[in-house]
Parts: structure tokens; C-alpha cells; sequence
């Protein structure tokens, strides 16, 4: 190799893949580079051989499965909200060339032991069994209140400023229940955890209205997923870097790092061969030395021969079990597929539960998820580190990317694909700015 790049980028994971199409697309030359002879990392895609192979060592499949290109299972669950930035970046990187998508059946929460579907607007409130008649009529007033403030005027904000009261304020000027407040905040809002309450509400309320407004995109459910498997994703973004000059290759170890006498990367040994770049961005599992252990996920990938119960038998849906609900520190998620999304065969279905470890029985911990499911045909069980870089990657320009967590959507993955880019790119992500580049490079 021997050659010179602006970027290096390590592993094939969603968020490098991301990150070197966004690269690419503004005119840097990427070199992309993984240790394994296939892309995704850990959101990868695996044909049943494959699955089995990985968990279930010396156990063959049974015939009744059907064949493997019937199959594309999931390492980690992960759900698009059809109007949020990942999908934006889709779009305007023009990835969506690339890839066919379906929406998800539908978006429920578990309150009180018992599955509901999460409502997005005054109406369904009135329809929905999470709350009893008077919770109703104040979560109905909350939701008028949302879709009608307008920041620039202030008849519309109830006294409520947006930019200066919390959310606990916000909450007790409707009277919402603890109840209310967990659907609102874990199953629209995304939180992962309940700190948010003490925070400024303008991002719980921009949330709500991402939340709301994916719903109305498209109706049943906020989220969209691509056929075939979340590892077609990295493999898009990978033929969109390719088109504008990014080069890739797999099965290529990386023996060393190498760094300038300063202390900043200068770029890495594979297989005998030096290739140099002044960045790297990468997985942590490329840095160990520059990361730290933040806790683990547990995932139980789990094949059934019928969806969910009291989900009005979707062939696909996200459940959110609010940690309050269940005593526990984080939420656990259920995410399901089928083979309407051809990633499993005719009659089969595919759902994930995961949460975040808090004891030393990781499995137990994710029973009342699997508890919502049914009958079970085969489980495959994965608890996985969670790490995050120690420091930012200023002082050496190294970029490394975040362990994916347990939740079952993108937000949490493109605010870390954001944070990279600011960092190594020394700008904002402009999505704008990248689709003139696009248009510009076209009519070279």
C-alpha cells in the first residue's frame, strides 16, 4: 500500500460505514479498512448457518428453517424514525438507492403488566387503554399543547417557555401521572433514562414532535426498516464512499498503530504494509487502550412461528418496558421482524430483546421481555462490553465511535455519528452542503 489518505476509517460497523460515506461524499479520500472478511461488525446480518455457527457452536440448523438465503438476522436491534436524521442522511447521500424500505406495524409500551400502543395525538389519547377517563382529558390537553406551541409566539405557550422551564414543570402544569410520564418520556421522547425531567424541556418537546410527526408521515408507527436485514445498511454506505473514491478493504488485520513524535496518528500496519493518513476514525475494539468499559448489553435473539400477542398481530413492532414499570435502573427493548421484511422464511418471526446488564444474571434480567412473546423456537444469547473513548480525539485525531446500546432506534447512533463528524471534520454535519458537493462532483 504505502499511500497517503485524509481519512483512515476502521471497522465496518453502521457508525464508521456512515461516517466514511458522509467523508467521501465531501471530497476526502477514505481509505476503509476491516479485520473480518465481511461487513457490519456488530450490525452485521447472519444467514441461519452463520447464526448458528456464532452462538450455538457444533449445532447445525434444523431443515424445517428453510434454506439460509431465506434468513437475515440481526445482531442488534435498531429501528429508523422516518422523519429523524438518519433518515435524512439516507436521503440526501442518496443511499436510498440502494436499499428498499417498510414500515414498522406498530410502536407499543408496557404500563401497568399489560401492552398498549403509544399514542401520538389527542385522538388516539381518547382511544387509548394506558389511562383511565380523567388521564385522558389532561394527556389530551399535554398533546394539544404540543402540536400547537409555537416558539415565536408566545399566545401559544401556556406560560410554558420551552427554553426555560424542565420538563417536571412541564408535567405538573398538566398533571400528567407517573404513568403518563413514562410513555411519554422512554417510548416517544426516547430517554434512556429519567434525567431529563430536571433538564431545559425544548428537547423533550423537539423529541415528542420527531416522535409525532414520524407517526404522521406514515400512520401505525414512527419507525421504518430496511428489507433484507440492518446489514444491508453498512453495504449501501459502503457503494455510495465507493462511487465518490473511498476504497475498501476487508480481511485486513491491523497489526499497529502508528503515531507521529507528537503523539498524533500517522497511520497503520496491515499485513506487512504501512498506509498513512493524518485521522482515523474507528470502533473501539480497534483502540482498547483508548477506551473505557461503561457497562454491558445483554441481546436475546429469539425465532418464533407467530408474532407478539396483544400486538393485533403485527408482523412487526417495537415494545418499550419503562424501567419504572419494571423496577429496574434501564429500560428493556423488544424489537420484531418477520419474513414480510425478508429476513426470515415464509411463516417465521424475529424479535430482540435487550437491555442494559445491571446484575450478574444478565438473562433474568430481560424475562419480562421475553415474557411478552410467546413461545419460543430458538434463543441465541450475546452480552456484549459497552465502551466509549476516553477523550475526544483532538489532541491525537483519533475519532473513535461509541459500543452500540440496547435501544431499539437510531437517535442514540446518529448523535454519535454527528459528534465524530463535528470533531474530525472540524464543522457541523451539513446535510445541505454535502448534497450541493454531491450535485458538484456529478457534473465533473
Amino acid at each position: 500500500m504505502n499511500e497517503h489518505y485524509d481519512y483512515i476509517v476502521l471497522g465496518t460497523g453502521l457508525t464508521e460505514c456512515i461516517l466514511s460515506g458522509l467523508l467521501s461524499v465531501s471530497g476526502k479520500k477514505v481509505l476503509h479498512m476491516d479485520r473480518n472478511d465481511y461487513y457490519g461488525g456488530e450490525s452485521a446480518s447472519l444467514n441461519l448457518t452463520q447464526i448458528f455457527e456464532q452462538f450455538k457452536k457444533g449445532q447445525s440448523p434444523p431443515e424445517k428453517y428453510g434454506k439460509n438465503r431465506d434468513w437475515n438476522i440481526d445482531l442488534i436491534p435498531k429501528f429508523m424514525m422516518s422523519s429523524g436524521e438518519f433518515v435524512k442522511i439516507l436521503i440526501q447521500t442518496q443511499v436510498t438507492n440502494y436499499l428498499q424500505f417498510k414500515q414498522i406495524a406498530g410502536s407499543h409500551v408496557l404500563r401497568s403488566s399489560s401492552i398498549s400502543k403509544v399514542p401520538a395525538s389527542e385522538m388516539e389519547v381518547l382511544k387509548s387503554s394506558l389511562m383511565g377517563l380523567f388521564e385522558k382529558r389532561r394527556a389530551k390537553k399535554f398533546f394539544e399543547w404540543v402540536q400547537g406551541y409555537d416558539e415565536k409566539d408566545p399566545s401559544t405557550w401556556q406560560n410554558l417557555d420551552v427554553s426555560k422551564v424542565t420538563m417536571n414543570d412541564v408535567y405538573k402544569h398538566f398533571g400528567l401521572e407517573a404513568g403518563t410520564q413514562d410513555f411519554v418520556g422512554h417510548a416517544m421522547a426516547l430517554y434512556l433514562d429519567d434525567s431529563y425531567k430536571n433538564r431545559i424541556a425544548r428537547e423533550a418537546y423537539q423529541r415528542i414532535i420527531l416522535y409525532v410527526s414520524s407517526v404522521l408521515k406514515f400512520g401505525k408507527s414512527p419507525f421504518v426498516y430496511p428489507m433484507y436485514g440492518l446489514g444491508e445498511l453498512p453495504q449501501a454506505f459502503a457503494r455510495r464512499s465507493a462511487i465518490y473514491g473511498g476504497t475498501y478493504m476487508l480481511s485486513k488485520p491491523i497489526s499497529s498503530v502508528l503515531y507521529n513524535d507528537d503523539g498524533t496518528f500517522k497511520g497503520v500496519v496491515s499485513e506487512g504494509e504501512e498506509v498513512y493518513a493524518p485521522k482515523v476514525i474507528g470502533d473501539p475494539s480497534y483502540f482498547n487502550d483508548k477506551t473505557n468499559n461503561i457497562g454491558k448489553v445483554v441481546r436475546v435473539i429469539c425465532l418464533m412461528d407467530h408474532p407478539i400477542p396483544n400486538t393485533d398481530n403485527a408482523d412487526s413492532c417495537q415494545i418499550i418496558l419503562p424501567q419504572n414499570q419494571i423496577n429496574r435502573k434501564h429500560d428493556i427493548y423488544v424489537a420484531m421482524v418477520s419474513h414480510a421484511h425478508s429476513i426470515a422464511a415464509e411463516g417465521y418471526y424475529v424479535a430482540i430483546v435487550s437491555t442494559m446488564v445491571e446484575t450478574s444474571v444478565p438473562e433474568v434480567e430481560v424475562q419480562p421481555g421475553l415474557e411478552l412473546l410467546g413461545p419460543i423456537l430458538e434463543k441465541f444469547v450475546s452480552i456484549v462490553d459497552v465502551d466509549e473513548p476516553k477523550e475526544d480525539g483532538l489532541k491525537d485525531n483519533v475519532f473513535i465511535s461509541k459500543s452500540y446500546d440496547a435501544t431499539s432506534h437510531f437517535e442514540t447512533v446518529c448523535e454519535d455519528v454527528k459528534s465524530i463528524f463535528k470533531r474530525a471534520m472540524g464543522k457541523d454535519l451539513d446535510l445541505a452542503a454535502i448534497e450541493l458537493n454531491m450535485e458538484q462532483q456529478a457534473w465533473q
